[in-house]
C-alpha cells in the first residue's frame, strides 16, 4: 500500500514538473523566434516612428527580429485588444500611449478588455509633453497672463484640441476645470489640422505636440507657453510647466509597452531590461531629442502605478467636463 501510494506521488510529481518544462524553457530561450510589437496606430505617427527606432535596436541586442504591425482604430483600442487576445508566451508586444488611460472611461462598457488585468505592464519608455502654445495676435506672454484675459471677456478664446478625448482634449478641460474659465474646445482630426488652424488664427490656443509646436515657435507662427508634463522637458528648457501655476495639472503624453497578462515573469523582466539597455542607445537618445522625448525605461510596477493614478484622474475630468464620445 505504501509503495503504491508512493508511486503515485512520484507520478504526480513527474506531470507537475513536466507541465512546468515548457514555460521554463520558453522562458530561458526568449526571444527563439521573431516578436511582434502591435502599434495600435497608423504608419508614420509618434508611436510607429519610436517602434521602429527601437525595433533596430532590440535587433542588434538579441539578434531577432522584431516586426511593427499597425493595427489602428478606435483611438488605440483595436491593437490594444488585440495585444490583450494574444498567447501569454512573450511573442506579442503593445506598444502606445497615455490615451489607453482615457479610454478606459471614455468608453466604459464598451471596452472589451479591462487595461489593467488583460495587460501586463513592461514599461513606460519616455515621456513627452505638450506645450500650451497661443496664437501671435494674442495679448498673453505667460499662463497668468492667458487666464487674466480669459477671465476679462469669459468665452470669447478659442481652444483647439488635437483629437476628441485626446490628451490634448483633456488638458484643454483641464485648464478650464483648474483655472475656473470659459472657452469654447473645437475639435480637429488630428495634430496637424489643430496647429494649422491656430497658425491661420481660427483658434486662440491649443495645447499641441512637442515636436508640432516646436517647429510653430521656430517658425514664429506660435508663441510657448508651459509645458504638460511633471518636471520641465528637456526639448523645451525655458518653458515652466503647467503644475507651477496649478498643482497637479499634469498631462503626458508618455509611451510604453505591455504583454498579454499571464506572461511569464522572467520573461517580462528580460523585456524591460531590454528596453532599458535600448535607451541608452546613442541612436536611440539623439532620436529622441530630435523628437522633444524624455526617456524613462521604467520598472513594471512603475507603469502599473503611473496607470491606476492616469485612469484616476482622467476619469475625474471627464465626469466634470460632461465629455462623452461622439
Amino acid at each position: 500500500m505504501v509503495k503504491q501510494t508512493l508511486m503515485v506521488l512520484l507520478r504526480t510529481t513527474a506531470a507537475a514538473v513536466a507541465l512546468l518544462i515548457p514555460v521554463s524553457a520558453l522562458s530561458q530561450a526568449w526571444p527563439a523566434k521573431p516578436v511582434r510589437i502591435i502599434v495600435p496606430f497608423g504608419p508614420g505617427g509618434g508611436t510607429d516612428i519610436q517602434a521602429r527606432v527601437l525595433t533596430a535596436v532590440f535587433h542588434e541586442h538579441t539578434g531577432q527580429s522584431f516586426i511593427v504591425e499597425n493595427r489602428a482604430g478606435a483611438s488605440g483600442l483595436i491593437g490594444a485588444e488585440i495585444a490583450a487576445g494574444a498567447a501569454p508566451d512573450g511573442y506579442t508586444l503593445l506598444f502606445s500611449t497615455a490615451t489607453l488611460t482615457i479610454n478606459t472611461t471614455l468608453y466604459g462598457s464598451r471596452m472589451r478588455i479591462d487595461p489593467l488585468k488583460d495587460l501586463e505592464p513592461i514599461s513606460w519608455l519616455t515621456s513627452t509633453p505638450l506645450v500650451l502654445v497661443v496664437h501671435p495676435s494674442v495679448p498673453a506672454k505667460s499662463v497668468q497672463e492667458l487666464i487674466a484675459l480669459a477671465k476679462r471677456q469669459p468665452a470669447y478664446l478659442n481652444s483647439g484640441v488635437n483629437v476628441p478625448g485626446s490628451t490634448s482634449h483633456l488638458s484643454a478641460e483641464m485648464l478650464k476645470q483648474v483655472a475656473g474659465i470659459e472657452a469654447i474646445i473645437v475639435p480637429y482630426k488630428g495634430g496637424g489640422p489643430a496647429i494649422t488652424a491656430l497658425i491661420s488664427g481660427e483658434i486662440d490656443y491649443l495645447f499641441a505636440t512637442g515636436p508640432v509646436a516646436s517647429a510653430a515657435r521656430k517658425s514664429g507662427r506660435a508663441r510657448a507657453l508651459a509645458v504638460t508634463t511633471a518636471k520641465k522637458a528637456s526639448a523645451f528648457p525655458d518653458l515652466p510647466t503647467m503644475n507651477t501655476f496649478y498643482p497637479g495639472f499634469e498631462s503626458d503624453n508618455w509611451y510604453a509597452m505591455w504583454f498579454p497578462a499571464g506572461t511569464p515573469r522572467d520573461i517580462v523582466a528580460k523585456m524591460n531590461g531590454l528596453i532599458v539597455k535600448s535607451m541608452q542607445n546613442g541612436k536611440v537618445r539623439e532620436f529622441m531629442v530630435k523628437e522633444g522625448l524624455d526617456p524613462v525605461g521604467s520598472a513594471p510596477e512603475e507603469l502599473s502605478a503611473q496607470m491606476k493614478r492616469e485612469i484616476v484622474k482622467y476619469a475625474e475630468v471627464i465626469r466634470k467636463g460632461n465629455i462623452k464620445l461622439q
